[in-house]
């Protein structure tokens, strides 16, 4: 079997076909009048229950490959990349559903992109030094908040609320989003910082 004779990976392969799914369901759902209103909220609540099994698998997968210590040069690639593709699949599309648009501005979303694409290429540079780039903590913790703020939206617009409650999910989604580009950002600036340090170890070596 491969890469696929160990359970993370293979959690790691049932994450990313669940993040097309997912996609799929998204598609549908951009299409403003193809649903009604009882329809499109039980799609946005099937699509928030598949993005929080989805994206706990995340954390399963890791668990059981450092737990087994079946850590493998498939999985190091794949589980960030799968990461990449829910999260920023999923805030691309918030951008652009007419009702997600007014929490995701799709700036936002570049930002983050742009962040990705950043330490994407700095991973590459400090690897091809011979120096190791793990995920830091502010890394987990800007992928916990993403993974909030894609949740939080889809969980206000997965139900029919009360006023009350709907002000109160309302803001915090908006306060999440915020989160979401601050934790991303610092993490960035993070890893440029990191970046300049192990240069400057090199240059000294």
């Amino acid at each position: 079997m491969g890469v696929f004779q160990y359970w993370p990976n293979r959690i790691t392969a049932i994450r990313f076909v669940g993040a097309l799914v997912l996609f799929a369901l998204f598609h549908v759902l951009s299409e403003e009048s193809a649903t009604s209103i009882d329809q499109r909220r039980g799609l946005v609540a099937l699509s928030f229950w598949m993005f929080v099994v989805i994206a706990a698998t995340d954390f399963l997968d890791g668990y059981l490959a450092r737990r087994d210590q079946h850590v493998s040069d498939f999985g190091r690639i794949a589980d960030p990349f799968t990461d990449k593709v829910l999260i920023l699949g999923s805030l691309i599309f918030a951008a652009v559903m007419p009702w997600t648009r007014p929490w995701v501005p799709a700036w936002i979303v570049v930002v983050i992109l742009a962040r990705e694409l950043l330490v994407t290429g700095l991973r590459g540079y400090v690897e091809k030094l011979g120096v190791e780039f793990p995920a830091d903590r502010w890394g987990k913790i800007k992928m916990i908040v993403q993974c909030m703020a894609v949740g939080g939206v889809l969980w206000l617009e997965a139900y029919a609320w009360p006023e009350a409650w709907y002000r109160f999910w309302s803001t915090l989604t908006h306060v999440l989003v915020w989160a979401t580009l601050i934790s991303t950002v610092g993490s960035g600036i993070n890893y440029v910082v990191h970046t300049q340090r192990v240069v400057g170890r090199k240059s000294v070596d």
